[in-house]
């Protein structure tokens, strides 16, 4: 293994959920992230639910680089007319086109070929990894177990080294 994957963070986490319909009860995309994280012993920092508005997604995108290291969007990630997080988020982003090529692959191999329909993305802003991942529940566990866990480190370590 290479040194700098032997790196470990506390790093901290927002967990945001992108959808006119789901409540913190019925959430289970994010319920899913979250218990994820916390199995591995990282923190959530914050966690909310915000309308498919570009606006919205906006402002919870900016309150939470100031509260965590890492944040994760689910939902909005489609092609339906209301799908906006890429939108809101992208211009933003130093993009990771890895990820979502990745993300894709894994996706097919599960679903088959209506992985192309995903538009998950993930970047660097101001330091911060930023994840934006479909809303299905299943989606949200493939991303955040099989890539974010295992990268999260090394990335911030990357983006960071100087500082560090």
């Amino acid at each position: 293994m290479e040194d700098h994957k032997l790196h470990k963070y506390n790093l901290t986490f927002s967990v945001i959920t992108v959808s006119t319909t789901r409540t913190k009860e019925n959430d289970e995309s994010g319920k899913v992230i979250i218990q994820l994280i916390q199995d591995a012993k990282y923190k959530v920092t914050h966690y909310e639910i915000v309308k498919d508005d570009i606006v919205q997604i906006r402002r919870a995108f900016f309150y939470s680089c100031n509260k965590s290291d890492v944040i994760i969007f689910n939902g909005g990630t489609g092609i339906s007319k209301l799908d906006q997080t890429p939108e809101a988020i992208i211009p933003y982003l130093k993009i990771l086109p890895g990820f979502g090529e990745i993300f894709r692959f894994l996706s097919y191999q599960k679903i088959g070929t209506s992985a192309i329909m995903s538009r998950a993305t993930a970047g660097i802003y101001n330091d911060k990894i930023i994840f934006l991942l479909p809303g299905s529940p299943n989606a949200c566990k493939l991303a955040v177990e099989k890539i974010i866990l295992n990268e999260a480190n090394h990335i911030y370590y990357e983006i960071n080294k100087e500082k560090i």
